[in-house]
């Protein structure tokens, strides 16, 4: 029985992961920083369970086809959805700033980034593994991971903190950011892009050697 637990886990993450999206696309003024917050808890107990299936899988020997490609997908699908969300009509352009401003600090390019890079390196291991060579995720990879999952959360703990009770969630007005939270949130978005290109870069290096080396 105990052999499933890992994969009863990143079930139960997906699961997490639908609610986390439905969560985050509530804007109701009085209800916002609960829900930024409640976000934020999700987020991060699904990145706990992340943790916790791998080391269970590996401690148990019970990795499984079934883990191999739900975990990366999930984790894919929280982190490029989360980006992709923040970046939406939702967060994007209200009122009071100036055009390409946003209340979360992503641009809808950061996500294409983010996505782009997905496509590439899953594009990358089919090929890989379909040629029989392993091209599971490598250092680079765990820390893109770290990074995105951080600037995520400060994403989270800025709006949850910086919005104004009994204002509109449109306005500009109905925010006022957390000089420290803002500036940890702008660091960590953008040290997450340029982790993202440079994992992309070390996975290309990395497939460019394998293809070359003979069956």
């Amino acid at each position: 029985m105990y052999r499933h637990i890992p994969n009863l886990i990143t079930v139960g993450r997906l699961l997490l992961t639908v609610l986390f999206f439905v969560l985050i696309n509530i804007h109701r003024p009085e209800t916002f920083v609960t829900t930024m917050w409640a976000s934020f808890v999700l987020f991060v107990v699904a990145g706990l369970t992340d943790i916790l299936d791998g080391y269970l899988a590996r401690t148990w020997k019970v990795e499984s086809a079934f883990g191999r490609v739900v975990d990366p997908f999930v984790d894919k699908i929280m982190v490029c959805g989360a980006f992709i969300l923040f970046a939406s009509n939702g967060f994007a352009q209200p009122s009071g700033m100036a055009w390409g401003e946003t209340i979360t600090g992503v641009a809808p390019w950061m996500a294409v980034v983010l996505i782009a890079r997905e496509f590439l390196i899953t594009g990358i291991r089919g090929l890989a593994e379909s040629r029989g060579i392993d091209f599971r995720a490598d250092w680079a990879g765990k820390i893109k991971m770290f990074s995105q999952s951080f600037a995520i959360g400060s994403i989270l703990v800025d709006l949850a903190t910086s919005y104004v009770p009994g204002t509109g969630t449109g306005s500009a007005a109905a925010y006022r950011h957390v000089g420290w939270i803002i500036t940890v949130r702008d660091i960590s978005i953008w040290l997450t892009l340029v982790v993202t290109v440079a994992s992309a870069t070390t996975y290309i290096v990395r497939a460019q050697r394998l293809f070359r080396e003979p069956a």
